[in-house]
């Protein structure tokens, strides 16, 4: 007997109708063959959701879930075999068509955000930002001028956006060679301009905040990334890193808020909700599969000494 549906962060059937046909082939429906699943995927990922929107423990999930072994490991399994990857390749581009643009993006967005660590995350992974006064993470994020993300890489909180630029901006040239601009701030500026320019032919172009300003002020270009960032702190998860591994930081927290974007927007115009009903829904997998530097090889980037 299927799960009633209670929980603000469970699929709706137009959302469900969208991702299931992404998801891997069942193993007992493949020519190698394989015990049929016990649970629907629908519920597992419900389950996945509600951990996010929540902010609960995996071993806390409530009854009427699938065991959080169950859920943990399927949602362990599709990152490692980078099927999140091509769900959020897919979406996105699905998402631009409707928005009529083209499926690939040209210019893109670029900031970091840091973000506290709880005593579960080892020494190996955090830092302390001096800056933001943050022992923890940091998250490099890079999406389109719509805000829909392309790549995120996570680091230790101590490592600066300048030097980790460089591996991002690296792994993006060889995901979307399509991509010629890159809008960052200040700290983004310098000698990883010229860099940029001579082994990735990409144009950083920086955008400053106006002097003697004070208060908000609402920089152009930017501010699209620091949307993306608060989209991602709607959800409980994400206040705090909980992840024992740095893959799992990303592939299963920093995804599953942004399917609650259209849930907030339900008094929005019908024509802008007819968007969100297909932006909203399809955002959940974008940031799940993003590369994270800590779980490949570290790839040989041009102009950088590798030790």
């Amino acid at each position: 007997m299927p799960r009633r549906r209670c929980y603000p962060s469970d699929t709706w059937d137009d959302e469900w109708a969208l991702i299931a046909p992404l998801l891997p082939t069942p193993a007992c429906d493949t020519w190698t063959g394989g015990r049929p699943e016990k649970h629907p995927r629908r519920e597992i990922v419900d389950a996945i959701r509600y951990v996010v929107d929540t902010g609960c423990k995996w071993r806390a999930l409530p009854k009427d879930f699938p065991p959080w072994r169950t859920c943990y490991g399927f949602m362990a399994r599709w990152a490692a075999a980078g099927v999140i990857g091509q769900i959020r390749d897919q979406l996105r581009k699905r998402i631009r068509r409707e928005m009529g643009r083209a499926p690939g993006a040209v210019a893109t967005v670029i900031d970091s955000q840091s973000i506290k660590a709880a005593e579960t995350v080892g020494k190996d992974s955090r830092g302390y930002d001096a800056g933001k006064k943050i022992n923890g993470r940091k998250r490099h994020l890079v999406v389109d001028t719509k805000g829909l993300p392309l790549f995120v890489m996570v680091t230790a909180a101590d490592m600066t956006d300048h030097n980790a630029a460089k591996e991002v901006l690296f792994r993006l040239r060889l995901m979307h060679p399509e991509i010629t601009i890159v809008w960052a701030d200040s700290a983004y500026a310098g000698q990883l301009v010229t860099w940029a320019k001579t082994y990735l032919k990409l144009t950083i172009k920086t955008v400053s905040r106006p002097k003697n300003v004070p208060g908000f002020v609402v920089l152009p270009r930017r501010w699209v990334v620091e949307r993306s960032h608060a989209w991602v702190m709607h959800a409980r998860r994400h206040a705090r890193d909980y992840e024992r591994l740095v893959q799992h930081f990303l592939l299963t927290e920093l995804t599953w808020e942004f399917s609650q974007f259209r849930r907030g927007m339900e008094d929005a115009a019908a024509s802008f909700r007819a968007c969100l009903r297909t932006r909203g829904p399809s955002v959940i997998c974008l940031l799940w599969s993003c590369r994270i530097g800590a779980t490949y090889e570290r790839p040989v980037i041009p102009g950088i000494r590798t030790s």
